[in-house]
């Protein structure tokens, strides 16, 4: 919300020496966060001065046109004699009025200003557009043309406004009050302790029978109607200077008279407005939700299907209007252009002026994807008393400024409600605070908001129509510490119970991110959401389970509608985008929750906030929740280890992301299986399924290894990309949270190696496992040290493995028999499994 120094001085007599930075310091300490001061003409210099064309001469042989223009400035330029200027626009004429400003003076940016000679003429200033003043956009993109009546030689400076300073206030969703001058000059009033004088105290007509007819067919959507017509507006009248120039400085562009005046009225009053063309409306206005399928054009020129949900402004032809958010180009306001042009400015208006439920504004702007700045203030919250004001508001500055003449019928439909009561202890913001305020700090505070408040030991407040944010007795003690002074709050340091720490599930998932990290892996946040295309993509079945997602009502992305069922789809975009970007050796890991839906779906309750839950309380919130695994996962591409003096350097490979698993599984003290298999976007050679046993029963809990070619060609990826992707709550259940202290003999190790020549088809794993077996339990240790797969030597698909095999006994030294006989019986075992015959 943009707020010029200048409009909140009329509310608010305000020292003449503060500034904008003043007012900043003095809505920063009660709670608004005032984001800049803008200090509009802060190096414009003068002389600016109002000018008449005399004469215009059209300069020929110029690649675009130029005219040479003479125009009095009166005694501006201290000679009165006409002056001379270049200029290239042509949305001007003789006899005009425009900004001159003169040789010496100083546009915004620096821009100095002074006589030059330019195609074979010299200029002596330059007749001025708004944009080059810093005014903003007024419509018209070339020079300023002021009206008639404008007197030659007056200062531009003032006459235009150009001086001022503007508070940028970025307001929460709380506060709907303050996106309006009148919500802010309250603010401000109440921060020096000065007296407000409120714009919407008028005098106000009651509703009589002779107004416009209106009929609420939806009361719960709209609870306030309230209508006035004007006629009889002159298809001449232009918006003056300075409400254009206020417009202007809030951000907004003027467009008409009639127009310019609602939008000016709800910045001035927050209450949003909208003005129909009398004579394109046909029959009775109501309020009504839209029939499924039906469509309107509103004003930005679209076409909209409406939903069953939407509220929408009628008449006896269907909608005209999308109810708080836009209105219908079918009774659009159509101004003096429009008449220029051959058709007829609108002279006889209807003010609207309704107040409309907040979540139904809320959803239909999001719905149609249109945010106005009439939906920004109804889905948080209007002041429903103040469309009353509005409205008459609204009349007065039409018969002032456009000579149009306010009918005597006035429309109010309102639903009858009550004011909202709250019944809190005087000492409850004392509590609240840790400070001691006292009971007439309170009262005056919650006053001066504009509540009413009665009572002694046990207050009763009537909260003001203007701030549906006060709903409880948190609410009216946050109002009073706000006004006191947050800086005032004592700051004490909290004492943590005794024995209380991080859990074990905690800790596990930080020993994983610390040992992933220690590995070389760099940790990768990402949001988590996705598109089902991604699934595709990544070429999971059909029928797979990671394919049924948990969708959202209201995503902030359509691309990307559902919660993630893997961690790879963000992981390996993070991967392409670094790629992309030149960094082309990447190890990235990240630990997160993935969702699936549950088979049935419940709705949450509403939590009690005055006592801890309990525990069928959250049992009955989690049962409502999708379930939430946590996952670990890692994408590789590009060098695992670094060429240089001291060595080669190496290419990550499947056997990096095995690793990691493994590294994985080490720190949460699980045993973790692993055997060829074939998933989803893995490569069917290079894909490892990783498993653990779970009551005698094998349960898969992840893959690792590369990627399949298609799938790096579908996403873009690296050629050779590999991955991992491993349940990490499955792992953390059969795990033993207890640190084991290795077990140290004090007997030596008898190591024997063995090579056997296998199929190539038959995956190391099974070998491996075969040997442990067949060793029994003096075996300590197996790695495997070498593959050998020349087929001159060990004939067409056989290759040998090479694995080295560490005994030790707990209570003797292992004579050599022993170990011999193990290292036979784990070589018969290999033999008997997978064919394994020893290499000579």
């Amino acid at each position: 919300m943009r707020v010029p120094l200048s409009w909140l001085r009329e509310y608010v007599d305000l020292p003449a020496t503060e500034t904008g930075r003043d007012v900043q310091a003095k809505l920063i300490s009660a709670g608004l966060e005032v984001e800049t001061v803008e200090h509009l003409g802060a190096d414009l210099k003068g002389p600016l001065v109002v000018g008449q064309v005399l004469t215009i001469e059209e300069l020929e042989g110029f690649k675009k046109p130029i005219r040479f223009c003479t125009v009095n400035v009166g005694q501006a330029n201290g000679t009165g004699e006409p002056q001379e200027i270049v200029c290239g626009a042509r949305n001007f004429a003789v006899g005009d009025k425009v900004v001159v400003v003169l040789p010496g003076a100083t546009l915004p940016g620096g821009f100095s200003i002074s006589a030059r000679k330019t195609y074979g003429k010299t200029s002596h200033g330059m007749i001025c557009s708004s944009d080059e003043l810093g005014m903003g956009d007024d419509g018209t993109h070339g020079i300023i043309v002021l009206p008639p009546e404008t007197e030659v030689g007056k200062d531009a400076i003032e006459l235009l406004e150009l001086v001022d300073e503007v508070l940028d206030i970025a307001v929460t969703a709380n506060r709907g009050d303050c996106l309006s001058i009148r919500g802010v000059a309250r603010e401000t009033a109440i921060a020096y302790g000065l007296p407000l004088r409120d714009p919407a105290l008028l005098d106000v007509p009651g509703p009589n029978a002779y107004g416009y007819p209106v009929k609420i067919a939806d009361p719960t959507g709209c609870d306030r109607f309230t209508a006035r017509t004007v006629t009889g507006l002159s298809a001449e009248a232009r918006s003056p200077i300075w409400l254009q120039r206020r417009l202007q400085k809030v951000g907004m562009r003027p467009i008409s008279l009639a127009v310019d005046v609602t939008n000016y009225v709800m910045m001035e009053l927050g209450q949003p407005l909208h003005a129909y063309d009398r004579s394109l409306v046909q029959g009775t206005i109501g309020v009504r939700r839209a029939q499924e399928g039906e469509k309107i054009v509103t004003l930005d020129g679209t076409e909209r299907k409406l939903h069953a949900e939407d509220l929408v402004i009628t008449d006896d032809r269907g909608p005209i209007g999308l109810a708080g958010v836009m209105g219908g180009a079918n009774t659009e306001i159509a101004d003096h252009d429009a008449a220029e042009n051959g058709g007829n400015a609108t002279s006889d208006v209807v003010i609207e002026a309704a107040h409309f439920d907040q979540v139904s504004i809320a959803r239909t702007a999001r719905r149609h994807k249109l945010s106005s700045e009439a939906s920004r203030r109804f889905e948080r919250g209007v002041d429903p008393q103040a469309a009353a004001a509005a409205a008459q508001r609204t009349v007065d500055l039409l018969v002032l400024l456009a000579g149009g003449t306010a009918e005597a019928g006035v429309t109010e439909i309102s639903a009858p409600s009550a004011p909202h009561t709250i019944s809190v202890p005087a000492d409850h913001p004392d509590k609240v605070a840790g400070v001691e305020y006292g009971r007439e700090t309170v009262v005056r505070r919650l006053q001066e908001v504009g509540c009413d408040v009665y009572g002694q030991d046990e207050l009763i407040v009537t909260v003001p129509s203007w701030r549906p944010d006060l709903d409880d007795i948190n609410d009216l003690a946050e109002e009073v510490i706000r006004l006191e002074g947050y800086e005032n709050l004592p700051s004490t340091l909290p004492r943590p119970p005794a024995g209380r720490g991080l859990t074990s599930r905690q800790r596990l998932h930080r020993r994983v991110g610390r040992a992933l990290a220690g590995a070389g892996y760099v940790e990768a946040l990402n949001y988590p959401f996705v598109g089902e295309q991604v699934f595709d993509q990544l070429g999971l079945d059909a029928d797979d389970p990671a394919r049924r997602v948990v969708r959202l009502v209201n995503p902030l992305s359509d691309e990307e509608p559902a919660l993630r069922t893997s961690l790879l789809p963000g992981l390996l975009a993070a991967l392409r985008r670094n790629d992309g970007r030149g960094a082309h050796d990447l190890a990235l890991f990240e630990t997160g929750l993935v969702f699936h839906p549950r088979g049935e779906q419940r709705v949450a309750a509403d939590l009690p906030v005055d006592r801890r839950p309990s525990e069928d309380d959250l049992a009955a919130l989690d049962a409502a929740l999708p379930d939430q695994p946590r996952h670990v996962a890692v994408v590789l591409a590009g060098a695992r280890e670094q060429a240089g003096w001291w060595g080669k350097g190496r290419p990550a490979d499947w056997a990096d992301a095995v690793e990691s698993a493994r590294t994985v599984a080490r720190e949460a003290r699980a045993e973790l299986g692993v055997r060829k298999g074939q998933y989803g976007p893995w490569h069917p050679g290079r894909c490892a399924e990783l498993f653990v046993t779970v009551d005698g029963e094998e349960r898969v809990v992840g893959h690792a290894g590369e990627l399949h070619p298609r799938v790096l060609k579908t996403l873009g990826l690296p050629a050779r990309t590999c991955a991992m992707e491993l349940d990490l709550d499955a792992l953390e259940r059969v795990g033993d949270d207890i640190p084991q202290a290795p077990g140290i003999s004090t007997f030596p190790v008898a190591t024997q190696d063995v090579a056997l020549v296998v199929d190539a088809f038959v995956p190391a794993s099974e070998v491996e496992a075969a040997l442990r077996e067949g060793a029994g339990e003096l075996l300590e240790s197996i790695r495997l040290f070498d593959v050998y797969d020349n087929a001159e030597q060990l004939g067409e698909g056989r290759k040998s493995l090479a694995y080295a095999l560490r005994f030790r006994a707990k209570d003797r030294t292992l004579t050599v028999d022993e170990a011999s006989a193990a290292r036979d019986a784990a070589v018969a075992l290999a033999g008997e499994r997978v064919g394994a015959v020893l290499r000579s």
